[in-house]
């Protein structure tokens, strides 16, 4: 289990981004963490792969703190070392069972080739490629549908759940609540820096209504004012 208590984080003296964080994760399932811009997300999963130093609190898995060997990470911004090639950078990672061309049969890159060529979709697929020859338990996936075609977006789809069924556990982000539904045993809702609750597959109809409600309730009334005054100005 990942065991996260009190867990504050901020980027000045009295501002947490984070703030008395606490979420508990079962092992071998897929997570995902939702909530609107600015509430911590890509923080928190910084903080749980070492980049990020917590003011307070613990993230624990298996009842010892959570470090680079148990965890893989993809970040929303995919970042490579320059003049490398695809193959290159796979080099970097250590794993003697992974067949690289096998699995690039799935994803279809030109690893020969220098990375500074590779679209934004085929710089996305290489990270993800990185992070599953990693084979860490744990996998944080941060926005991993970016940039990513319909094909691919499916291919990557199924891959996550394949990669539960042999003993993962996933955390994963996306400002698309239906990937998260479509995809996830449960999804925890991130606001001001808290888990404002946490939801499972008998919940995420509810969940999703919610969420659409919070929204719709702030804007419906701002978009109806903005195309009247579009349409009373013609």
């Amino acid at each position: 289990m990942i065991i996260i208590e009190n867990l504050t984080v901020g980027y000045k003296k009295h501002e947490h981004v984070i703030d008395s964080l606490n979420l508990k994760i079962e092992e071998n399932t897929i997570n995902g963490v939702v909530g609107l811009n600015g509430a911590g997300k890509t923080t928190l999963f910084n903080t749980l792969f070492g980049l990020k130093k917590a003011k307070h609190g613990s993230c624990l898995f298996r009842n010892q703190a959570i470090t680079k060997n148990n965890i893989a990470f993809l970040p929303t911004e995919n970042y490579f070392f320059s003049n490398i090639t695809g193959s290159e950078y796979l080099s970097l990672f250590k794993n003697a069972t992974f067949d690289t061309e096998k699995w690039n049969e799935l994803f279809k890159l030109p690893l020969n080739q220098v990375i500074e060529g590779y679209s934004t979709g085929m710089r996305k697929k290489l990270a993800l490629l990185g992070i599953i020859k990693q084979d860490k338990p744990v996998i944080l996936l941060d926005e991993p549908f970016n940039g990513l075609d319909v094909e691919m977006s499916r291919i990557l789809h199924l891959i996550i759940l394949r990669l539960k069924e042999i003993g993962k556990t996933i955390i994963l982000s996306s400002h698309i609540v239906e990937t998260l539904t479509n995809l996830c045993d449960s999804i925890h809702y991130l606001e001001n820096g808290k888990i404002k609750y946490s939801c499972s597959k008998d919940e995420f109809s509810q969940f999703e209504k919610d969420i659409f409600d919070l929204i719709e309730k702030d804007t419906t009334e701002l978009i109806d004012n903005l195309l009247d005054y579009e349409t009373n100005d013609e």
